[in-house]
């Protein structure tokens, strides 16, 4: 099995207000590829609540094997949640290991 493990920085917003929304859109959008993809075995998504740490989002997800999760990254429903993302994203950092 494989663990895919992603943190996402979102850039300065004008408001808290506009900062939470757009979280929720990502959370939903992440959350709602579970019934989309179907190599995708689990996925949880957290919002930071911690504002002394950098990064805004956790992303955990598993799949039985590396092809799999490439399968996942190259999925039309994935790559549109990506987008949303990247329109926001300051910076990523992500692991990938066998458990």
């Amino acid at each position: 099995m494989i663990k895919h493990i992603v943190l996402f920085q979102l850039k300065p917003f004008e408001s808290k207000e506009t900062k939470d929304a757009k979280l929720a859109e990502i959370k939903s959008g992440l959350l709602g590829l579970k019934e989309k993809v179907s190599v995708l075995k689990s996925i949880e998504v957290g919002l930071n609540t911690n504002q002394a740490e950098q990064f805004d989002i956790a992303l955990t997800t598993t799949f039985d094997s590396m092809e799999d999760l490439e399968t996942y990254a190259k999925h039309p429903d994935h790559v549109a949640v990506g987008k949303i993302v990247r329109e926001v994203l300051e910076a990523r950092s992500c692991v990938d290991y066998e458990f």
